[in-house]
Formats: structure tokens, sequence, C-alpha cells
């Protein structure tokens, strides 16, 4: 396979995009159930600046170098990878760390095949998004069950984020009534063209005001996926009606809240959240078959679209990183990372 060297984003320290720079590492060999993937696209995620900047670790054994998705080809298999997996299979990858290279090791019952239709490098924005959604609003596992209903209504926070994007058609498509927030008028009505029976911009608008009217004849709302937390708290605890379902995936304004443990009770509601990165393979594999059966089929029939907002080569990571800082995007922004791949391997990741 040629070098056994590879060009990653390093970090020299933590701060600012100021530490990211373009070094090289040595090439790793896939261990067990492993497969070695080329990378053509990672996905960025707001977790990859919280990991820059010195506030959310790796787990213990996981790469250093930041990318938590990817997409790509395999390219190598480890001792009892799973039997689906082939050289010059097309695959997106959930990855605990290592994306931002150009080869990147992913457990096999982690990786799903690229949709039908599907560009490689647009599946990169798939795998931490469809995950994070399924388990928080539609799982049935032992750890996990289902948050979200055909003919509820569902508020998501950040709804012109990857996360939200999906979480928005793959309610709407599962019968659910949907409105959410962005912040911006151009996001709102990116909201409204995907399906959302309304939208407010939380820079301008009272969206807390306009939520509970849009639910008043229902007794209020029943799901809320949440990336915010901290002042926005005790305004969903007033939206949710009785058994109403507040779900974290995300502590934007603060992980602290006061929680009036009477309203809770009173109206029956379920507080929960959950994190991807640390679980254990097992539940991801879970969790991957599950999207493969359940999500998939809509991305390849065209009823949940794939919205990437820009993709920036693997020299422009500063700028990229500064786009998700800003949150000017609208759905994922990914890293390109095929400069430098020899035409042979080219040939095999088309």
């Amino acid at each position: 396979m040629g070098s056994k060297t590879m060009r990653i984003v390093a970090m020299e320290g933590f701060g600012g995009v100021e530490v990211l720079r373009v070094g090289e590492a040595e090439r790793p060999k896939p261990g067990v159930g492993e497969v070695l993937i080329w990378v053509a696209a990672a996905g960025l995620n707001r977790a990859d600046i919280l990991q820059r900047q010195g506030h959310y670790p790796p787990p213990p054994g996981a790469s250093e170098v930041l990318g938590m998705e990817i997409s790509g080809t395999v390219v190598e298999r480890g001792p009892d990878a799973e039997e689906r997996w082939k050289v010059g299979d097309a695959a997106c990858a959930l990855v605990p760390g290592g994306g931002y290279a150009e080869f990147c090791l992913a457990h096999g019952g982690c990786c799903l095949p690229v949709p039908s239709g599907l560009a490689i490098e647009q599946a990169a924005a798939l795998p931490e998004a469809a995950m994070t959604v399924w388990a928080n609003l539609f799982a049935t596992d032992t750890r996990n069950t289902p948050r979200l209903f055909a003919g509820e209504r569902f508020l998501m926070q950040g709804g012109t984020s990857g996360i939200g994007v999906m979480a928005i058609q793959a309610a709407r498509e599962r019968g659910a009534c949907v409105v959410a927030t962005a912040g911006s008028a151009e996001k709102c009505e990116f909201l409204r063209e995907l399906g959302c029976e309304r939208a407010w911009n939380y820079r301008k608008e009272n969206w807390a005001a306009g939520a509970a009217e849009w639910a008043a004849d229902s007794g209020g709302v029943d799901v809320i996926l949440d990336m915010v937390a901290g002042d926005y708290f005790a305004k969903h605890l007033e939206l949710l009606g009785v058994g109403g379902r507040l779900i974290h995936i995300a502590t934007g304004h603060g992980a602290e809240v006061k929680l009036d443990l009477r309203k809770a009770m009173r109206k029956q509601l379920t507080v929960t959240g959950s994190t991807l990165r640390s679980r254990p393979v097992e539940e991801k594999q879970r969790l991957r078959d599950a999207v493969e059966a359940n999500l998939w089929p809509l991305i390849a029939a065209g009823k949940v679209r794939v919205v990437v907002d820009r993709i920036y080569p693997m020299v422009e990571v500063a700028e990229a990183q500064r786009r998700i800082e800003s949150s000017a995007h609208i759905g994922k922004i990914l890293l390109r990372m095929s400069q430098g791949v020899d035409e042979k391997m080219k040939q095999i990741c088309v």
C-alpha cells in the first residue's frame, strides 16, 4: 500500500484554531474487529471544538487525533472483522477519534454502507447525526425506550445543525409534528422548507411563547431535543405537557440548571440525556443496525436529505472549525482528506 505514513490534522497543545496544523503520523494497523478506511471526508462536530480546547478528551485507547465520523473506502481488514466488509467497499463510520486523517481505524460494527445514490464524501455527514437521533428519539434496545411517537409534538432546538436537520426529517417521516429554532431568518426559512410547521429566530423572536401557542391545543409539547440547557431548562419545563420528555445532548448555555421537582412530578416529566462517543462498541453496533434498517432506506429514497453546508480541504481545517464555531452553517461541515492519494487508490474509491 505504498507509504507507511499518512497526513493528519495535529494539535500543538490546547486552545484556539491556531493550535491546528497538518502533520504526519504512522499509518495505523487494524486490530481485532477493526477495518482500516482510506478517508474521503470527515464530519466536523462541536465535540471536536471542545476536544481542541481541552474540555473533551477521547475515551481510553482511542486516537488523540480529532474526528468522530468519516467516510471512505475499506483498504485493510483486521482479525475477526465483520465478514460484510471487503477491501474496496465504500463505507462511513462512527469512530471514537482519528477521523481528521488520511487513514482511520473503525470497528466493523460501527461501519455503515454509503446509502444508494449518495456521494462518498457526503456520507461523512451521517454517522454521528443518524446514530445520535436514533439513540435519543427512537431506540428500542435494553438501554433506551422510544421517546417520540407518531402524532406527537416535537421541538428541536438548533434545527439547522447536522443533528437538527436529521432529527427534523426523521421525526416528520415517523409521523410527528415538528417545530424548531434557529439563529436567522434565512435558517428559519430553510427549516420550514425542510418540513417544520413553524420555526423561530431565537435571536429576535420569543420562541418559547410561539411554541406554547403552537402546542396549546394538545396540552403542551411532547418531546424536546436540546443542545442548549442552561437558561433554556426552565422554559422547557414550562412548555412540556403531561408526560413530556426533555432530552439533552449538549450544554451550550451551561451544564448546571435549577430543577423544580414539583413541576416535574406534577407533569410526570422525563428529563434525560446522553452522549454517544463513550458507549461500548456492542451498543453502537445495535444502533448501527437500527439506523441501517430504518433511516438508510429513507435516505436512499430521498425522503431524508443529507445537507452539507461546505466541504473544506484538510489544509483549511482552521477555517472549517471557525465556521462551525460561528454557527453560520446549515447542515454538516466536512473536511476533505483525499489529497495526496495515488491514482490507483482513487480508482478504488470511486
